[in-house]
This record gives structure tokens, C-alpha cells and sequence, in this order.
């Protein structure tokens, strides 16, 4: 490994490193009081203070943004294969995928408790609603791009549309569908988050929730911290997943650094 891969593995740890000293060095030094900005070590003594109740509370967080993420994982694909196969069905639901992606999901969440009451239920669908819809756009876009030269080639030769959706329009959508991930499970994660906060007694966001009605700031943002290392995490994994099943469509040098 030579230096510019060291260096390139270490930024993030050294970047991160460096923004908590400038943290606590800018709190004392201005005088902020902690109950509007705290340090980096009063967090840090929050997570051990609470360490019970955030591991519970993020666990739930977890389990109901994956379960939403897998949900719209197997919709957002089908749906989206279904749009990039045809041009009318692409021009048809389009315009309304991008009016339901335009509507604010917490103004959704009281009607997702008027159907399924408080609790687990409205954060699944919260994450689902808001992950989906980028998993659809790349996945059509990866169907809908195709070269029309190359689907002529191919028709010449006997192929049919479903032939050409098999061998050409799935491989090529794979690096869309993939990269889509990355950016959907950190939207789960804001839909988890916004459904705790309004109508859950567990999770993350209902933990926040209780710490701002009692003013402690620490454990808000040690709150928000633990669903920066949870977002993380599952980026990370999704981004491995992606190099792994679509190695093959990245630039040689992007794929060393």
C-alpha cells in the first residue's frame, strides 16, 4: 500500500479527529453554554450516562429503517423496471412519482397513524415512502437510456424486447440500481427518524424528543451522533455491496482511491 492509499484511508479519522478538537476548543473558548452548543466531551459523557436507553432506542431505529429499506428495495425495483419498460408507462407514471416525492412525508405521518395507530408500523412505512422513489428514477433511467442503435442491432437479430430487458437493460441498469442503495438507506434513515419523532413512544427520534423536552442537549446530540454512526455503517455496507456486484462498470482509478 503506498502512501497516497494510507493517506486516503486515514482522512476521514483525521478530518473527524480535527473537527471535534476545533468543537470543544471553539465551546470554551466563546463561553457557549452547553445547553446550546455542548462539547464533544459532554456527548461523549452522555453516550456512557445513557448508553442503555440509546442502544435500545437505536436498535429499534435499525430494525424499523431496514425493514422500510427492504420494502422499498423489492417495490422500488420492480416498479422501476416496470417504468423504464415502456415509454407510455415511463411518461404516464412519472409526473405522478414526482408529485408523491414532492409531498412533505411527516404532513403523511398522521394519516399513516390514523390508519395504523402509534408505534412501529407508521416508521416502517415512513422509511419506505421516503427511500423508494430514488431506487425507481435510477433503475427506469438505467432501462430508458439504452441506445436506440443498439436495441435496432439487436431486433435485427431476432431479439425480442424481452431479450434485449434481460441481456442488455438489467446488466446496464445494475451500477444505477446499486448506486441508487447509498442514497436510499440514508433517506430511510430520515424516515425512521420523522415518524419516532411524531408518533412512536421507542426509537432514536422519540428518545431526542424526551431530551429536548427536558433541555438535555447532550443526549440530543448524542442522539444524532448514534444515527451518523448507524447511517455510516449502513452506507458502508451498501457501497461495498455496490463494488462487489458492479466492480466491473468503475473507472480503474476511482476504484483504487
Amino acid at each position: 500500500m503506498n502512501r497516497t492509499a494510507i493517506i486516503v484511508r486515514l482522512s476521514p479519522w483525521l478530518f473527524t479527529i480535527g473537527l471535534l478538537i476545533l468543537w470543544e476548543a471553539a465551546v470554551h473558548a466563546l463561553h457557549i453554554p452547553t445547553f446550546f452548543l455542548p462539547p464533544p466531551t459532554a456527548v461523549a459523557y452522555a453516550f456512557v450516562e445513557f448508553a442503555g436507553p440509546l442502544a435500545r432506542n437505536s436498535w429499534i431505529t435499525l430494525e424499523t429503517t431496514m425493514i422500510g429499506f427492504a420494502l422499498a428495495v423489492g417495490f422500488g425495483l420492480l416498479l422501476g423496471l416496470l417504468v423504464g419498460w415502456s415509454r407510455t408507462i415511463y411518461a404516464g407514471l412519472y409526473p405522478l412519482m414526482i408529485g408523491f416525492n414532492a409531498i412533505p412525508k411527516v404532513a403523511v405521518v398522521p394519516i399513516l397513524v390514523l390508519w395504523f395507530g402509534i408505534g412501529f408500523v407508521p416508521a416502517v412505512f415512513t422509511a419506505f415512502l421516503i427511500s423508494f422513489f430514488p431506487i425507481v428514477v435510477n433503475v427506469a433511467t438505467g432501462l430508458a437510456t439504452i441506445e436506440p442503435e443498439l436495441e435496432d442491432v439487436l431486433k435485427a437479430l431476432g431479439a425480442s424486447k424481452l431479450d434485449i430487458m434481460r441481456k442488455v437493460g438489467i446488466p446496464r441498469t445494475l451500477p444505477y440500481f446499486f448506486g441508487s442503495l447509498k442514497i436510499a438507506i440514508t433517506l430511510a434513515f430520515v424516515g425512521s427518524v420523522i415518524s419516532e419523532s411524531v408518533a412512536s413512544n421507542y426509537g432514536i427520534g422519540n428518545l431526542m424528543l424526551q431530551a429536548q423536552a427536558q433541555f438535555q442537549v447532550p443526549l440530543i446530540f448524542a442522539g444524532l451522533v448514534a444515527l451518523a454512526i448507524e447511517g455510516i455503517a449502513m452506507y458502508a455496507a451498501m457501497a461495498i455491496l455496490e463494488r462487489r456486484m458492479t466492480g466491473w462498470a468503475q473507472r480503474s482509478g476511482f476504484a483504487q482511491s
